[in-house]
């Protein structure tokens, strides 16, 4: 396990359960350095004071507060320390909720493991451990940390507590203008569309990997070792190209989400729908058609005889 990020107790009424915080988490991404496109030299970005014209140290480098354009509030790490917040070094249990109140948007992706510290905290630690595991609720906790106050969840993983970093209510921006309007659907469209959840539907997410991280590393393998990176094998479709019937679209999904499966499953036939541009395709072909009479028509006149003739 990674070093401890944060001690403190976890209060949970009149118990105080001494507990350390540690990521959860690791990131796999693969990181690129800045580097000069033409020598690959290495870019590095510097701190200057505006006041001074010059470089300044890590050391050197403080936290101000802009109350207006031309007037900055100087705070120090110890005035922050030392602020009188109840939960500065404990994770205050609040409250506890429904595990399926908590809107997954209020996720910030920051999740902790706790861990007991100590013997004397053992005992607590499994006590509300398996409390939490008994029902179907979680808790929502206070802790001051990084120079502010956040809100976390605690639930339960494996015997062991883990802590999710939620956005406070008014971090969350209304997503009511984001719906379509006047928009309908049938109640076997939405039938179909139940049942094609219900054939994607799995316990176990485990078996996904990351497809990108995967060629990324085989394109930098063969980059490094002086050869051409790796073709793709299949060709991307462009997105948004044939307009389908959205139930016969939604059947042949079906169809293939139970064969993945291994279940039998019926032939869906997707209808594809005139698009504009065959609807205009259409009106030129009948226009097409008619311009040979009119020129028939036209050559039956007899020429006009010209003067002098």
């Amino acid at each position: 396990m990674p070093r401890p990020l944060w001690s403190g107790a976890i209060s949970f009424g009149l118990v105080t359960i001494p507990v350390k915080l540690m990521s959860a988490t690791e990131d796999r991404s693969v990181r690129f350095h800045q580097v000069h496109a033409e020598d690959l030299g290495r870019v590095r970005v510097r701190k200057y004071c505006e006041a001074e014209d010059r470089e300044v140290a890590a050391a050197e480098i403080g936290k101000g507060y802009e109350v207006s354009k031309d007037t900055l509030v100087a705070i120090t790490d110890e005035e922050l320390e030392q602020m009188p917040l109840p939960t500065a070094k404990a994770i205050e249990i609040v409250a506890f909720v429904p595990t399926a109140s908590i809107d997954p948007v209020r996720l910030s992706g920051d999740s902790y493991f706790l861990q007991y510290d100590g013997q004397v905290a053992a005992k607590p630690y499994v006590l509300i451990a398996r409390a939490l595991a008994r029902n179907t609720k979680v808790a929502i906790a206070k802790l001051a940390w990084h120079g502010r106050e956040r809100l976390v969840l605690l639930r339960v993983r494996d015997g062991a507590l883990i802590a999710h970093v939620l956005k406070w209510d008014d971090e969350v921006r209304d997503p009511s203008e984001l719906a379509p309007k006047e928009t309908k659907v049938t109640d076997s469209e939405i039938d179909e569309a139940l049942q094609l959840v219900d054939s994607m539907t799995t316990d176990d997410i485990s078996g996904y990997r990351d497809e990108y991280r995967k060629a990324l590393e085989a394109v930098l393998e063969a980059k490094t070792e002086g050869r051409q990176p790796p073709k793709p094998s299949i060709e991307a479709e462009e997105p948004g190209g044939k307009v389908v019937d959205l139930m016969a679209a939604l059947q042949e999904s079906v169809c293939k989400a139970q064969a993945s499966r291994g279940e039998g499953a019926g032939d869906a036939e997707v209808h594809e729908m005139p698009t504009a541009k065959k609807k205009t395709a259409a009106k030129a072909a009948g226009k097409a058609a008619k311009a040979p009479a009119k020129k028939t028509a036209a050559a039956k006149k007899p020429a006009r005889r010209q003067r002098g003739a």
